[in-house]
């Protein structure tokens, strides 16, 4: 197997999540800034252009984050991240997807349809006056959430899962894009930090994360 990796939250979740696991995969770096991911031969193995993906040894590519978590899960149940259990299971996948409709894809175009609008107008169709209501919708949900998670350790309760990961890794890179936790919601925010201390929260971050100048990557 391969993994193609790059400067990203997204590839960063990835690489949390290995670190979680414990899994090793042999990585290539994509240029994601010169936007190696929007052209062949990277499209050649995933005609949708996101990073991280993740290339099997029957030189099939799985392209879409959740889908290779969802992979390696099953490949390395233990310590799971998912679910150990069908109840389990639905409950973290319920929460992956509210937190990834509800939250980080509003966090991510509001970023792209904003300050990094340079970046990305030439990539796909960006809507600069949909930037300021998809960032207001971030904060709204975060405040919803805020009530959820009273007398949780984590999104799902006592169990660490991969919506935990998404949601860090979308939250810590929005610190750095004017898209911070408001301090008022002391339930994320203590939630917030207890992941950040996790050691895989550290090793996750990519070897040109400090020169990139841009924060959790």
């Amino acid at each position: 197997m391969k993994l193609y990796d790059a400067l990203g939250p997204n590839p960063r979740a990835m690489r949390m999540f290995l670190a979680e696991k414990g899994i090793t995969i042999p990585s290539a770096n994509i240029n994601m800034m010169a936007a190696e991911n929007r052209k062949p031969p990277y499209t050649d193995r995933n005609p949708g252009g996101q990073v991280p993906a993740l290339e099997l040894d029957n030189g099939k590519c799985i392209g879409e984050t959740v889908a290779i978590f969802e992979y390696l899960e099953e490949k390395h149940p233990t310590p799971a991240l998912i679910g150990t259990t069908a109840e389990e299971r639905a409950e973290a996948r319920q929460w992956q997807r509210r937190v990834e409709l509800q939250i980080t894809e509003h966090l991510y175009n509001g970023f792209r349809y904003s300050e990094g609008l340079q970046m990305f107008k030439d990539r796909m169709r960006v809507l600069p006056e949909a930037s300021a209501g998809l960032k207001a919708i971030v904060q709204d949900k975060l405040k919803w959430l805020d009530n959820l998670l009273e007398g949780k350790q984590y999104i799902a309760g006592d169990r660490f899962t991969v919506a935990d990961i998404i949601l860090y890794c979308a939250l810590d890179f929005g610190a750095g894009v004017k898209q911070s936790i408001d301090p008022s919601l002391k339930n994320v925010n203590a939630w917030f930090k207890r992941v950040d201390s996790r050691p895989s929260a550290k090793s996750s971050r990519h070897p040109d994360s400090a020169k990139s100048g841009m924060r959790g990557v």
